[in-house]
């Protein structure tokens, strides 16, 4: 018996031992998901390119649920007014918090430069969205570079924006 007792005491160490190593093979640490939610915002825009132009953003993203892809749009208004829709990829930082990078065009039209130029130009926006834990609000900042912005001989146009949103 007391051989039994012995074999038995090794036998449930060892079922224990390969169930313990068996679930920390196969389990996955837990990993942040992009911050949920669409919203509408509003801030300020600095425009960096043609001397610095101060002037305002409101800005749009659409979150495509369970897809690290939203859909992004920004009126800039300066001296004149520029639209920048954007496709962006969304990268989670923890909980609350998503960087993001984004691809689209500046559409930009007249004689005086918005904040990101004044014709349609291919532009980059890299940029971070932070949900407020406990609320709807939303604080974003980001960054618009146009490439060929600028009717009177091209160049790069650079605005930075930041504000305060609302999740719908």
């Amino acid at each position: 018996m007391n051989y039994l007792n012995q074999h038995l005491k090794s036998l449930t160490s060892l079922v224990i031992a390969a169930a313990i190593l068996s679930v920390a093979q196969f389990s996955k640490p837990a990993q942040a998901q992009v911050a949920y939610g669409s919203y509408v915002g509003v801030g300020p825009s600095i425009g960096l390119s043609d001397g610095v132009q101060v002037g305002g953003v409101l800005a749009v993203r659409y979150k495509l649920l369970e897809s690290p892809v939203s859909f992004r749009a920004q009126a800039l208004v300066g001296k004149s007014t520029a639209v920048v829709p954007t496709v962006s990829y969304d990268i989670p930082l923890n909980w609350q918090t998503d960087a993001y990078i984004g691809a689209g065009l500046v559409l930009a039209g007249g004689d005086d430069p918005s904040p990101v130029g004044n014709k349609i130009a291919f532009a980059l926006q890299p940029g971070v969205d932070y949900s407020v834990p406990g609320s709807n609000t939303v604080i974003f900042g980001n960054a618009i570079i146009a490439f060929d912005a600028f009717r009177d001989g091209g160049g790069t146009a650079l605005s930075l924006q930041g504000g305060v949103g609302l999740r719908f």
